[in-house]
C-alpha cells in the first residue's frame, strides 16, 4: 500500500449553519470536528490527515490531539471563500501533497461513518485496482424518480407502477468519501478517475449535515444511538 492520507477540508463561516465544524455536537465540545478526527485516528489503515482551514478554532482542535498524525494545516484565504469551488480545492491537493500517496476526501459533516467503515472503503479501493482507480460513497436509490412531470427511471406505457425492486439502481453521491490517487488529482484534475467504484454506506452513516435541519436531526441520533456506545 502506498501512503494513505487523509484531505480534511474545513472552511470558516458556514452561511447555513454558524460555526458548524465546532459548535458543540451530542454534548461534545470540539462538534463534528473531534468526532471525525477521532474516527480518522482510530482507522489504522490512515497514515496523515492534512486539517486544510481558515479557521483557528479549527486548527486549535486539531492541535490539542498531539498527535503526530495529524497535521493542522492553514489554508490560503482566497481558497476559503463562499465562491470557492471544489474543482479549485481538488487543483489545490498537489501542492500541498507532493509524495506519491492516495488521497482520502472526506468531511466532519457525516459524523457516522465509523473507523471500520474507513478501513473497508481503503481496503476495498486497493483489493479492486487496477480494475477501478477510484472510490466513492454513495447512496442507493431504487424508487420512482420524476422530472419535468414524468419518471425518468421507468416506462409507464408498459408498467405504470412497477414494484420498487426491480427498478434500475441509481446512486447518488452522498459526500462520505472520495477515494484516488494523487496522480488523479495532477492528471484528471478530479478526486476520483475514470472507473469509479461505488461504495454504499448504511441509511445512518450517508447521513450528511448541510442544513440546521440535518444537524438537529444528526445530533438527536448521535445522541440516541452513539451516545449508548
Amino acid at each position: 500500500m502506498k501512503k494513505n492520507i487523509v484531505f480534511l477540508p474545513c472552511r470558516k463561516g458556514s452561511q447555513r449553519i454558524p460555526n458548524k465544524n465546532t459548535r458543540t455536537f451530542a454534548g461534545i465540545e470540539g462538534g463534528l470536528l473531534r468526532i471525525k478526527l477521532e474516527q480518522l485516528l482510530l482507522t489504522e489503515t490512515v497514515d496523515e490527515i492534512i486539517l486544510s482551514s481558515d479557521d483557528q478554532m479549527v486548527l486549535q482542535i486539531g492541535a490539542s490531539f498531539s498527535n503526530k498524525r495529524i497535521k493542522p494545516m492553514p489554508r490560503p484565504e482566497s481558497l476559503c471563500l463562499s465562491s470557492t469551488t471544489t474543482d479549485e480545492l481538488i487543483n489545490y491537493i498537489p501542492s500541498i501533497i507532493k509524495e506519491d500517496a492516495t488521497i482520502i476526501w472526506t468531511h466532519v459533516t457525516s459524523p457516522f461513518i465509523s473507523a471500520k467503515t474507513y478501513k473497508e472503503m481503503i481496503e476495498l479501493y486497493y483489493n479492486h485496482l487496477p480494475e477501478y482507480d477510484s472510490l466513492m460513497s454513495v447512496n442507493c436509490l431504487r424508487t420512482f424518480i420524476w422530472k419535468d412531470n414524468a419518471p425518468v427511471n421507468y416506462n409507464r406505457g408498459i408498467e405504470k407502477w412497477p414494484r420498487t425492486q426491480t427498478l434500475p439502481i441509481w446512486y447518488e453521491v452522498n459526500s462520505g468519501a472520495f477515494i484516488a490517487d494523487i496522480s488523479t488529482y495532477i492528471k484528471l484534475h478530479d478526486r476520483i478517475g475514470k472507473s469509479v467504484q461505488m461504495y454504499q454506506t448504511s441509511m445512518l452513516e450517508s447521513i450528511d449535515i448541510d442544513w440546521p435541519e440535518d444537524f438537529e436531526y444528526a445530533q438527536m441520533l448521535y445522541q440516541t444511538i452513539i451516545g449508548k456506545h
